[in-house]
């Protein structure tokens, strides 16, 4: 596991190789962003962004996505993965919108957790890019250089891989870090076919250091 010092190093090399790392979902206020997360789970933020372009211009209030029959809806997000049970989660959520929050996205994480297909993840990605509440959003590729670097383990649950994080990481700092270290691991230590030979972390790596290793035999 990587102390203190060395975890430092990490946030200062990425915050280096990715200055201006920030979410990639295309939105102009809460609502869509809720929309944009809820619909990017297992799918990129790239397709996402092409079908919410004209999604987004049918739709502006959680009324409109509620005026439409259902299967409308899936034929709207039909390129995007799961687009079945997303549809159905968004009419949900808009319709607890309404009936609890007057139609507005509310602000904190114990609130938005509360809509249908928000989990933890996005929760905490709304908290911290609509609302500028300092968080740490735990996806795929924040969890695997977590456990790569060393800064977690590997046994480590989402969960756990969030508290480490929020414990070992400033907190004026999560939210900036969350954003690098999926760009770091989206674009660099990638899940397959990482940088490692011109990784400037290989040398704390545990795991750079055994792919080394093995392309060295």
């Amino acid at each position: 596991m990587l102390n203190n010092t060395q975890i430092r190093r990490c946030l200062d090399a990425m915050a280096e190789m990715f200055p201006n790392a920030k979410g990639e979902l295309v939105h102009s206020n809460p609502f869509e962003l809720v929309i944009a997360v809820l619909l990017s789970a297992q799918c990129t933020d790239k397709l996402v962004n092409k079908v919410t372009a004209d999604l987004f211009k049918k739709y502006k209030t959680p009324e409109d996505y509620l005026a439409v029959p259902l299967e409308e809806l899936e034929n709207d997000i039909r390129s995007i993965g799961l687009y079945r049970s997303k549809a159905k989660n968004i009419q949900k959520l808009c319709r607890t919108l309404i009936d609890k929050f007057d139609g507005e996205v509310p602000q904190t994480k114990e609130e938005l957790i509360q809509l249908a297909g928000v989990g933890r993840k996005t929760a905490n990605v709304v908290a911290s890019v609509a609302f500028d509440e300092p968080s740490i959003a735990v996806d795929t590729h924040v969890e695997r250089v977590s456990k790569r670097l060393g800064i977690c383990r590997w046994k480590d649950s989402v969960t756990e891989v969030e508290n480490t994080l929020m414990r070992k990481v400033p907190r004026d700092e999560w939210s900036v870090t969350h954003h690098r270290m999926i760009f770091f691991g989206r674009y660099h230590c990638r899940a397959r076919n990482p940088k490692c030979p011109e990784c400037p972390l290989l040398d704390i790596c545990r795991e750079g250091q055994k792919r080394m290793k093995k392309i060295g035999e």
